[in-house]
């Protein structure tokens, strides 16, 4: 693993924390009790949605509210799963993190967005709505509304830099209450993400379905996430494998750069290994410790306490979508 940072964190932490998971770890079989663990969604628009094509569960995107019985910390986390913005992986990038999350002590709201055929800029709009409606009812989930964070995934990660890196303004004159709330994250985490639109470096699939065959220039560079950083950009954490198939690992790489050119704190963690969309990672033995590293980085920013509960053991993924849920990220095939 290399590992690069901002924080002044000495690198033996690393290696400290990077022993806490023996690779031999036994991981557990991933057959949850969803009718347990996971709540009932809540719309996250009320009343007809925006640019909606329909009213089946496709055009109506969800939030899931997983709330801790003893929670530790005030702070939250906002997770969005990939899927190329062709659909949602709502299960081992949600629904599943969020119960990492969730065992700690840390609330988590998980994100079913619309996807293709929803384009741009729906998927956006969806996002940052999420972020709102999230401050808007922080006082009802024990949520610290200037501690809430972001965690995406692969084109869930494109999605949660872009609120970290174009949520710089508010409207405080908006009709809509809701809207004069930011839709800025405090701090974001970004798993193998998509930051780049520029087809030197993107995810073709991500930004096909994003922008379309043929986006203009000023689109393709205003969601090019890596030119949008600045130094109110919030303290990212970033993870990638050197050899991610899908995609390039450049994007976290140009990220990052421009994280130090303005002075944002962070880490960056590259891992000698080539996969993608893994979620927690935590049955690859050469990745176990990632999990780990997202914890301890949480902590050394007091998102979450140092006697915070443990994680639960590591587990297998939990499938992609889980049977007999409906929302707009179903996969295409099992709709």
């Amino acid at each position: 693993m290399k590992t690069l940072r901002l924080s002044s964190l000495l690198l033996a932490l690393a290696a400290l924390f990077a022993s806490a998971l023996p690779a031999s770890a036994q991981v557990k079989s991933a057959h949850p009790d969803w009718a347990q663990l996971i709540p009932k969604p809540i719309p996250l628009y009320n009343g007809p949605v925006p640019g909606a094509l329909g009213t089946a569960p496709q055009d109506t995107p969800m939030l899931y509210v997983m709330l801790p019985r003893h929670p530790v910390t005030s702070a939250a986390v906002l997770v969005i799963p990939g899927g190329g913005y062709q659909y949602v992986a709502l299960g081992h990038e949600g629904l599943q993190i969020a119960n990492w999350l969730r065992a700690q002590g840390m609330p988590a709201i998980v994100l079913d967005y619309r996807v293709h055929p929803y384009h741009y800029p729906i998927e956006i709009e969806d996002g940052m709505q999420a972020m709102r409606v999230v401050r808007e009812h922080a006082k009802e989930w024990g949520i610290d509304p200037d501690r809430i964070g972001v965690w995406g995934f692969s084109a869930g990660g494109h999605l949660a830099s872009t609120l970290g890196t174009h949520c710089n303004k508010t409207n405080p004159d908006a009709p809509n209450p809701l809207d004069r709330l930011s839709c800025k994250p405090n701090f974001m985490i970004l798993s193998y993400p998509v930051i780049s639109m520029r087809k030197s470096i993107t995810h073709m699939g991500s930004r096909l379905n994003l922008l379309g065959k043929h986006p203009g220039g000023k689109l393709v560079a205003r969601f090019s996430n890596e030119l949008r950083v600045s130094p109110s950009t919030p303290p990212t954490f970033l993870f990638v494998t050197e050899r991610d198939p899908i995609v390039p690992v450049q994007n976290s790489f140009d990220f990052f750069q421009a994280m130090i050119r303005n002075h944002v704190p962070g880490e960056l963690h590259v891992f000698d290994y080539g996969i993608h969309g893994c979620g927690l990672c935590e049955y690859i033995p050469a990745l176990h410790t990632y999990p780990t590293l997202v914890r301890q980085w949480l902590i050394d920013n007091s998102w979450l306490p140092a006697d915070a509960p443990p994680p639960p053991p590591p587990a297998k993924n939990w499938k992609d979508w889980p049977a007999g849920f409906e929302g707009p990220g179903k996969p295409p095939q099992r709709k």
